[in-house]
């Protein structure tokens, strides 16, 4: 199965890029308009985070999100033939700052958030990171496409080691000096144990192993913000924090990164992945966890 998979996969690689984007423009007209795939859920985040935007604008955003999130996946396949001059072209990424910290010998996390394209980024870095560069990724189901896009992200370089596995795995992973690439503004799975805050315009947790770890090894941060250049282009623009986590308090780079993502949402609205439930949970009942937000939490 696997290589049935794979082979299909690769000759559709093999496309060029302005077939591909015709493709996309068919599947995102398919999966919002046709089958509607969370598009309640798209346009009930877009709310949330642009109650000013009338109803007219945040689905214009939409539309612009779902071909955005069908080009990443069609972007993703191309990969498997792409060679590495070519994805230099989309790629763009200055990683002198964070070489030049990685130099001192200090420990790295590069934090971003859900922005196209997650998987042009892991190459940029990989490529040309002057350390070992560590990813966390979520498996995915099918083990045949799981283990192709495996051997994709590692493709230059990553360590990838499973979400479910990197807490069972953290003493081995980090052994000697690594940066680690963190999307670190996914639900959390135990909203008891995470540290709220407002996300836009209503409470929303955030997990706490990105500034917990920062803190306990003394990372230098780096956030880094996603940009469309223009269709199937990307620059990437790592920005330092701190060089040292562990002078800041508890929960300030927490506070720190959901500015930021905020930011730089503000600056592209549809390049985010508002499919994904980030307001799931409510501060209320056993829901609630730690408040750390300089405003107050709803009564």
């Amino acid at each position: 199965m696997y290589y049935l998979i794979y082979g299909i996969l690769y000759l559709f690689s093999l496309l060029p890029f302005f077939i591909l984007y015709g493709i996309s423009n068919v599947l995102s007209f398919l999966l919002y308009r046709v089958m509607g795939y969370r598009r309640k859920v798209v346009l009930e985040n877009l709310r949330i985070a642009f109650p000013g935007k009338t109803e007219q604008e945040r689905k214009t955003i939409a539309r612009k999100f779902y071909r955005n999130l069908t080009d990443t996946f069609l972007e993703s396949v191309k990969l498997l033939s792409l060679s590495a001059h070519r994805l230099d072209k989309r790629a763009i990424i200055d990683i002198s700052k964070i070489n030049e910290v990685a130099a001192k010998g200090k420990n790295i996390q590069l934090h971003s958030g859900h922005q196209m394209n997650w998987e042009y980024a892991n190459y940029a870095v990989a490529r040309k990171i002057q350390i070992p560069f560590i990813g966390v990724y979520m498996r995915i189901n099918n083990k045949a496409l799981d283990k192709i896009f495996y051997n994709l992200r590692s493709k230059y370089g990553t360590r990838l080691v499973a979400a479910q596995e990197f807490k069972s795995r953290r003493h081995t992973v980090f052994q000697g000096q690594y940066a680690l690439g963190l999307v670190a503004d996914q639900n959390p799975g135990r909203p008891g144990l995470a540290d709220w805050m407002y996300f836009f315009s209503k409470p929303a947790g955030f997990v706490t192993g990105p500034d917990k770890g920062a803190r306990l090894n003394n990372t230098a941060v780096f956030f880094v913000r996603f940009i469309i250049v223009k269709r199937g282009y990307y620059l990437f623009e790592p920005v330092l924090i701190t060089e040292n986590a562990a002078e800041k308090p508890e929960g300030w780079l927490t506070l720190a990164y959901r500015d930021f993502v905020e930011e730089t949402i503000r600056e592209q609205p549809d390049n985010y992945l508002w499919s994904h439930k980030r307001w799931k949970w409510h501060f209320s009942g056993e829901t609630k966890g730690r408040w750390i937000d300089v405003n107050l939490p709803p009564a």
